[in-house]
């Protein structure tokens, strides 16, 4: 569309379902390729993105046409019918429901992208619930604790 203009950067984390530890760093690397190309396919940029065992973050530049949410739609189906065809996960894999979206200033985008970058160190001292919780409050974000990426034991 002619003279529109936007500059929208939104930090997504989102986990795998119940928590539980399926991402594997054997294919990390053929995930995180994945799901940035699905994001590329729709428009976005990609300017980083890593993940932990149960969980992943990513920093995109959002192409307005697609919403924040059906972007992460397509994110999360896509890369859950791709890891279940090549089998990497004995049992089926599904990402949890929902997700985080929070959106950054230009300024801030150096400092978002080393802190996804450096997810390995981070969490040798937070855990992720704790570096969620933490995000959601940082950011002003109301929440109930009955529904932050649930595990089936709680």
């Amino acid at each position: 569309m002619p003279n529109t203009y936007s500059q929208l950067y939104i930090h997504c984390v989102f986990a795998v379902k119940y928590r539980a530890s399926m991402l594997h760093e054997s294919w990390d690397d053929r995930l995180r390729n994945y799901i940035a190309a699905i994001v590329q396919n729709h428009g976005h940029k990609m300017l980083a993105i890593n993940n932990m065992h149960d969980h992943l973050h990513m920093l995109v530049g959002l192409n307005p046409q697609q919403s924040i949410s059906d972007m992460m739609r397509k994110v999360k189906s896509d890369s859950s019918e791709w890891i279940n065809s090549e089998k990497f996960t004995k049992s089926k894999f599904l990402w949890q429901e929902g997700y985080g979206a929070f959106s950054h200033s230009k300024t801030q985008v150096d400092q978002v992208v080393r802190y996804i970058a450096n997810q390995q160190e981070h969490h040798r001292k937070v855990t992720f619930l704790d570096e969620y919780k933490k995000i959601l409050i940082d950011f002003g974000v109301p929440f109930d604790e009955r529904y932050i990426f649930t595990h089936p034991l709680e």
